[in-house]
């Protein structure tokens, strides 16, 4: 059986599924917010309603990738970010174990 990574040990594949993530919020909250801004538009603007669906289906598309690939970025960013403050953590935890077991070997030998 493959052995299961830790989601929090810098993975490329955690990271791509983070991202993932965040495109799928990112694009339905800018999705909604473009739809919604649709239909006040489609009600308040007959040119707007002039306009072909194509016309109005790329008016949609756009703030959704958009806001697509914001909300992937800042996620990944978050991540990284995670990662670091992680490994920064451990490189510290070990520096304090090193400098505790040169202690304790010092002072083994002032006793002896």
């Amino acid at each position: 059986m493959p052995k299961r990574l830790d989601p929090h040990e810098g993975n490329p594949d955690h990271a791509a599924l983070e991202a993932t993530r965040g495109a799928v919020s990112g694009a339905i909250r800018w999705g909604t917010f473009s739809l919604l801004a649709g239909v006040v538009a489609y009600l308040s603007s007959p040119i707007f309603r002039n306009l072909t669906v194509q016309f109005k289906v790329y008016l949609w598309m756009c703030p959704t990738v958009v806001g697509s690939m914001i909300e992937a970025d800042n996620r990944l960013r978050g991540y990284e970010s995670m990662i670091r403050r992680r490994r920064r953590a451990a490189m510290e935890d070990a520096r304090e174990r090193a400098y505790v077991r040169e202690i304790e070997e010092l002072e083994r030998r002032g006793r002896e």
